[in-house]
C-alpha cells in the first residue's frame, strides 16, 4: 500500500501505480498511464478549454483557484486536466471514486485538508470521479469545503451536469464540457506512443491500416486508443515480431467489428441492414445490427439520426409515440453518451420494430413536393392571405375568412389549397395502429371542408 506525504497510507490516492522517485510513472504502468500529458502544452484536444485566456489554462497554469466541473465521455482527458490543476504550486492532490467512496471519506479528506491548509499553507486539490455517483446528501457534504475554498474540487462525470449535480455545488464551479478527441487527434496520440521511450521507444512500427482500425476503434476515446495500442504491441512482441499490423490489432481487441469501416461498405451495409430490418419488424436482427455498429464504434449520434427519420418515414402516425421515443433517444445519446445511451437507442429500435408500420407519411409529402416541382403552385386564396397590415383588405386579403372555431367541432366548408388542386388527396392514412382511426375520420373532415356535406351532419 502506498504512503501519502503526511505518511498515512494511501486510502486516497489515485488507483494507479505509484510513481517512482523521477516523478513519473513506473515502467510497468499502463501504457495510457505512463502518455499521460506531464504538462498542458503536452494535452491533445480540447483546444476550446485551453487555448490562451481559456479559463481552464489560467487554472492550469496557476493563474486563477476555481472548483471545476470536467463534463465529457470517457478518455478525454478529465483525470489528467485534474492532475495538471494539482500540480500546480504546492497543492496536495487527492483523489476518489464515487463509486466506492461515502459521506465519512470525505470528511476525512476535508478535516486533512484543513490541517494542511492550517500548518503547511497547502492547499488541497479533491478529484472525485464519476461525481454524478454521488448522493444528494454526498455531494452536499462537500458544499462548505468547496465555497470556503478549503479543497478546489476537480469533479469528473460522463453525465450532464446540470441533471446530475445539486444546484449549490453546480452554482459553486466552473463547468467544463470537453468533447471527444477527433480523429486526428487519437493519430497524434498513438504514433507519440509508438515513438517516444515513456511509450513503446520505436520498438515496435504501426502500419497506417492498422493505425486507422485503433483510430477508428478509440471512437474518441484516447485511454481506448493506447490500451489496444499497447494489448497489439504485446501480441506482436510475444510472437518476435515488430509490425503492428490490423490482424495483430484483431487479435488484440478479440473485436471482429473492427473491420466495420465507417467510410466503406459495411457502414452502409450494416446501417441498411439496421433499418430493413427495423422496417421488417424484425426486432431481434434490428438489436444485433446495433449491436454491431456500436461494438465497432460507429457514432451513436448517427445511429439515433437514423431511428428519428426512420420513426417518421415508416411508423409515422400509425404510431404516434414512435417519433417522440426516437428524439428521446437521441437527447439521451447528447446528454449521457456512451455506454448508458446504449440502452435507450436499443428501446426506440425494439420500440420502432414491434410498432405498427405506415409510410403513408412520407408518401403524402414526396408527392405534395413533386406537385410543386411540376409547377402545381397557384396563389394562396385571397381569404387565406395575411391581412395584418395597412391596405390588406382593399387588396382582398383575408376577406371572408371564417375561424374553424367560431363552429361546432371546429370544422367547416371553406377552400384552403390554391385553385388548381382542390380535391387533391396526399395524405392516405394506412388502417395500421392508431392511423386506423384517422383512416376513418379523415374522409369525413374532407367532405365537410370541401362542402360535400352539411358542416354539422
Amino acid at each position: 500500500m502506498s504512503t501519502s506525504q503526511d505518511g498515512s497510507h494511501g486510502l486516497f490516492d489515485l488507483h494507479e501505480p505509484d510513481p517512482p522517485a523521477t516523478g513519473g510513472p513506473s515502467a510497468t504502468a499502463p501504457l495510457a498511464v505512463r502518455m499521460r500529458p506531464r504538462a498542458v502544452d503536452e494535452v491533445v484536444g480540447q483546444a476550446h478549454l485551453l487555448r490562451p485566456g481559456a479559463p481552464l489554462r489560467r487554472l492550469v497554469e496557476g493563474g486563477a483557484a476555481a472548483s471545476v466541473l470536467l463534463y465529457g465521455p470517457p478518455g478525454t482527458g478529465k483525470t489528467t486536466l485534474a492532475q495538471l490543476l494539482a500540480g500546480v504550486g504546492n497543492r496536495h492532490f487527492v483523489a476518489l471514486s464515487a463509486l466506492s467512496s461515502g459521506v465519512r471519506e470525505l470528511r476525512t479528506v476535508i478535516d486533512d485538508a484543513k490541517r494542511r491548509r492550517d500548518r503547511l499553507g497547502q492547499q488541497t486539490v479533491l478529484f472525485v470521479d464519476e461525481v454524478h455517483r454521488f448522493s444528494k446528501t454526498q455531494q452536499d457534504a462537500l458544499l462548505g469545503a468547496v465555497e470556503d475554498r478549503l479543497v478546489l474540487l476537480v469533479a469528473a462525470t460522463t453525465e450532464n451536469p446540470s441533471f446530475s449535480v445539486v444546484a449549490p455545488l453546480l452554482s459553486r464551479s466552473l463547468v467544463l464540457s470537453l468533447q471527444p478527441l477527433d480523429d486526428d487527434d487519437v493519430r497524434t496520440l498513438l504514433r507519440r506512443a509508438v515513438a517516444e521511450p515513456r511509450g513503446l521507444g520505436g520498438a515496435v512500427t504501426l502500419v497506417p491500416e492498422a493505425e486507422a482500425a485503433l483510430v477508428r476503434l478509440a471512437s474518441g476515446d484516447a485511454r481506448r486508443a493506447l490500451t489496444a495500442l499497447e494489448a497489439a504491441a504485446d501480441g506482436v512482441g510475444a510472437g518476435g515480431g515488430t509490425e503492428i499490423d490490423v490482424t495483430a490489432v484483431e487479435r488484440a481487441v478479440t473485436e471482429a467489428a473492427v473491420r466495420y469501416d465507417r467510410a466503406g461498405d459495411q457502414h452502409y451495409d450494416v446501417i441498411s441492414a439496421f433499418i430493413k430490418s427495423i422496417r421488417g419488424s424484425d426486432p431481434d436482427a434490428a438489436l444485433h445490427y446495433l449491436a454491431r455498429m456500436l461494438v465497432a464504434g460507429e457514432d451513436p449520434r448517427f445511429v439515433a439520426r437514423r431511428l428519428m427519420i426512420h420513426a417518421s418515414e415508416d411508423v409515422g402516425l400509425a404510431d404516434p409515440t414512435a417519433l417522440p421515443a426516437a428524439v428521446a433517444a437521441a437527447q439521451v445519446v447528447a446528454l449521457v453518451g456512451l455506454p448508458e445511451a446504449r440502452i435507450a437507442l436499443a428501446q426506440v429500435t425494439v420500440h420502432l420494430a414491434t410498432a405498427p408500420k405506415s409510410n403513408a407519411v412520407i408518401t403524402a409529402i414526396d408527392a405534395a413536393m413533386a406537385d410543386v416541382r411540376a409547377g402545381a403552385a397557384g396563389p394562396v386564396p385571397p381569404h387565406l392571405r395575411d391581412g395584418h397590415y395597412a391596405g390588406a383588405q382593399k387588396l382582398g386579403n383575408a376577406v371572408g375568412y371564417r375561424y374553424p372555431h367560431d363552429v361546432e367541432g371546429a370544422v367547416l366548408a371553406q377552400q384552403y389549397p390554391p385553385d388548381g388542386l382542390v380535391g387533391r388527396d396526399y395524405y392516405e392514412p394506412s388502417t395500421h395502429g392508431a392511423e386506423r382511426v384517422l383512416a376513418e375520420r379523415l374522409p369525413k373532415l374532407r367532405r365537410v371542408v370541401r362542402g360535400e356535406r352539411s358542416e354539422r351532419s
